[in-house]
């Protein structure tokens, strides 16, 4: 019984130990794809990698950190309350049984967890994208707490908090639904195919077949490409409203549809909606391997499988 008691903090130190592995991995490409998602004015003339070279020489490397301490705060609760959710909603969706594939329950299941694990964490996603976009030399907030008081204060209390949540949601239910949804289908597949080739007894329960770190590593990149692609612009979308107030063109971005229509119609498809894209699928592979490889195996060390 003390084994099950414990069952969901150990799944909740899993997921958010995983969740901070990968973000810090990224950290840097993040803090360039913020810049340039929403063209900050001083590195908006330059590419991916040049911006990537000029943030150290502009800012000094830690300059490439910008807003990690905030997403590492973030992203704790996020990867624990997604992962846990995730299994939650699986039992009960399973329970209803609704007559539908296993692959849709992941589907659903996926969906409804990412929702929610925003919804709990959107203000501190919030204050990072504030701090990440603030260049060296013009900084508005001093750090997480003063962003909150500045924020809470000037922009009309909570709900100055989730701005560009819509957005997020609408983007998210693609996003969490079809990284789990292809993650657990590939490795379904993977295992149902060729056991031998790539699957291994897991080392807390033998009867339990897991796939085999590369294999791991490979199915979590290429469903978290996937599903990036799909909702990429409402993540631009979601950026350019978070800065709200920081961004000149603010008021031509107050709602979700208005935002879009503005960064169309200003910059067009590639060098708006889907700008600093490449940087996401880079950025995508070692983040989404990190987590879930992290994942399974702190599962692994915390026995629970």
């Amino acid at each position: 019984a003390a084994r099950r008691d414990f069952y969901w903090l150990r799944s909740f130190i899993a997921g958010g130990v995983a969740g901070c592995c990968a973000k810090t991995t990224i950290a840097p490409l993040d803090r360039v794809k913020i810049l340039l998602q929403a063209h900050n004015h001083h590195y908006k003339h330059l590419g991916v990698f040049s911006t990537l070279c000029a943030v150290p020489r502009k800012e000094g490397y830690l300059g490439l950190y910008k807003g990690n301490g905030a997403m590492m705060i973030r992203i704790f609760p996020y990867g624990a309350i997604q992962f846990m959710a995730f299994d939650q909603y699986k039992k009960v969706v399973i329970k209803k049984q609704l007559g539908i594939s296993g692959h849709v329950h992941r589907l659903m299941a996926g969906s409804m967890a990412g929702i929610t694990a925003v919804i709990c964490t959107y203000p501190l996603d919030m204050i990072r994208v504030r701090l990440a976009f603030q260049v060296k030399g013009e900084h508005k907030y001093m750090g997480i707490i003063h962003a909150f008081k500045m924020i809470y204060t000037k922009e009309g209390g909570f709900r100055g908090f989730y701005r560009g949540l819509m957005p997020t949601i609408v983007g998210m239910a693609p996003y969490a639904g079809f990284s789990f949804f292809t993650f657990g289908t590939l490795k379904s597949i993977g295992l149902a195919q060729a056991p031998n080739l790539l699957g291994r007894p897991s080392l807390d329960n033998p009867d339990v077949l897991v796939l085999k770190t590369h294999v791991n590593l490979l199915c979590g990149g290429i469903a978290g490409a996937i599903a990036q692609t799909i909702s990429y612009p409402l993540d631009v979308t979601r950026r350019r409203m978070q800065l709200g107030a920081v961004l000149p063109d603010s008021e031509k971005c107050l709602t979700m549809v208005q935002t879009l229509k503005y960064v169309y119609q200003q910059y067009g498809i590639r060098r708006g909606l889907y700008r600093g894209l490449s940087l996401n699928y880079i950025r995508c592979i070692p983040s989404q391997a990190v987590a879930f490889t992290t994942y399974e195996f702190m599962k692994q060390f915390l026995h629970l499988n």
